[in-house]
């Protein structure tokens, strides 16, 4: 069960393979890839004006209306079975002595979470990057669709999970796009992301209150059968597809080897820096995404449990209280960017989402859930920042390993630290997170004194 984790994504994410201040990055991508124009694109097959924005909602949608609900599934069955009812007392509150069946199925649920991560994750680790780099001359319609059909069988890494979609669908607009019209596009993919959560969350949250779990499923692949068909037979191709693409290549691995080996600096003095500021913000990215996808698979579960106790329809809206960070994030970052570095941008998000998690450790009723949440509004800001300092060769694969990891961190650390504080994993994120706001703020000092030096012997 996984949330995406992703926001506002720069517009030169796709207009350049490394960092923003690093232009000759590009050329180490560019050896391995064939020169294929945009002018080179296939006739559409629908007249009308169409693109990928459908299929990123209805993907979206279908996520995040199945993964509360996974979880509560969970919560249920494995209660019914070791004879638990506790989260549904009329009284439930922090006094209560500690029941050890609750403590049971919060580490059976929090378990059987991390299986069905690991089977999937482990296998997109493979998968991702191979059909990013083969749809990228290929085909882009197979890592739109084939994806969505393959989620309700609970086995997303085959086809490349929702990290497919995604990549898919912001390079596809950056393809048929131009440098004009690009921070429009890529804006409203933004939107459908958070809008899709924040709906998917509402229904998912009521109706399972209302018929229980089996129609809300029905809905999940329905959506992605209508996503799947929609990327099939609307969406056209973006370039020619190159009949000579492979499938099976280690071209992509190959480009992230040279990338980090050699910094993506052609120039010697300059590649010692330019490797260790690639390697550094990498680890920032490696800790945020990690944090992210690790510590919202506990969401539901804290809330499900004592003291909270919370129910289908409350879990829903503070899902999308979550999905809402989407939005709200994309405002922050375009109005924060007028007044300040990408950097200081990138802090104020780590701000955020750092006094968020420290009201998530120690929230005992509805209120201080609620505001940790709002607390969080600027949680998805710093993701573009750090992708906008990074080669995108990095991310398709980076975030399949964090996904990996974070889930089999929280996961195990959850049910392990239940004994004496039931937060400690909120708290455990907030601390992590301090790592990339020092590096990050580390290394923005270092760049600006490097300029004034550079601008006192100019």
């Amino acid at each position: 069960m996984y949330e995406p984790d992703t926001a506002a994504i720069l517009p030169e994410d796709f207009l350049s393979a490394a960092s923003t201040d690093d232009p000759s990055a590009h050329s180490e991508e560019e050896e391995d890839r064939p020169q294929i124009t945009k002018a080179a694109r296939p006739p559409s097959r629908c007249p009308l004006p169409v693109s990928v924005e459908p299929v990123l909602f209805l993907s979206m949608f279908s996520l995040v209306l199945q993964t509360p609900l996974a979880t509560q599934y969970l919560w249920d069955r494995i209660s019914e079975e070791l004879g638990y009812n506790g989260s549904r007392r009329s009284e439930c509150n922090s006094s209560e002595p500690a029941d050890p069946l609750q403590k049971e199925v919060e580490t059976l649920t929090a378990h059987w979470n991390l299986y069905i991560n690991l089977g999937g994750f482990s296998v997109g680790l493979l998968v991702v990057p191979l059909l990013g780099s083969w749809s990228d001359l290929a085909a882009a319609e197979p890592s739109l669709s084939s994806p969505t059909l393959v989620w309700p069988c609970k086995q997303p890494g085959l086809s490349g999970d929702f990290n497919a979609i995604l990549a898919g669908s912001f390079a596809y607009v950056a393809d048929i796009s131009d440098r004009r019209s690009r921070t429009f596009r890529v804006a409203v993919l933004e939107a459908c992301l958070g809008l899709a959560g924040i709906l998917a969350s509402i229904i998912g949250g009521e109706w399972r209150r209302a018929q229980g779990y089996i129609n809300p499923f029905w809905l999940v692949l329905a959506t992605n059968l209508a996503s799947a068909l929609y990327a099939s037979l609307v969406v056209r191709e973006s370039v020619l597809p190159d009949p000579t693409a492979k499938l099976l290549t280690t071209r992509h691995h190959k480009a992230v080897w040279r990338l980090y080996s050699s910094g993506g600096s052609s120039t010697e003095g300059d590649r010692s820096f330019r490797r260790c500021k690639l390697w550094l913000y990498s680890l920032c990215f490696f800790l945020l995404v990690t944090v992210h996808s690790g510590s919202r698979e506990l969401y539901v579960l804290y809330e499900l449990s004592p003291p909270l106790c919370w129910g289908s329809a409350l879990i829903g809206y503070g899902s999308a209280a979550q999905n809402l960070a989407y939005l709200t994030s994309l405002l922050g970052l375009r109005i924060m960017q007028l007044c300040m570095e990408d950097s200081w941008v990138a802090l104020v998000s780590l701000a955020s989402n750092i006094i968020g998690l420290l009201v998530f450790a120690v929230a005992d009723s509805t209120q201080l859930m609620f505001t940790g949440y709002g607390l969080c509004f600027l949680f998805m800001a710093v993701t573009p920042v750090l992708r906008s300092k990074l080669s995108k060769l990095v991310d398709p694969l980076s975030k399949t390993l964090c996904f990996l990891v974070g889930s089999g961190i929280f996961n195990s650390l959850y049910p392990a630290t239940l004994h004496f504080m039931k937060g400690f994993t909120f708290l455990f994120a907030a601390i992590l997170l301090l790592i990339p706001a020092g590096i990050i703020g580390t290394l923005q000092c270092l760049d600006q004194r490097r300029g004034l030096r550079e601008s006192a012997v100019s």
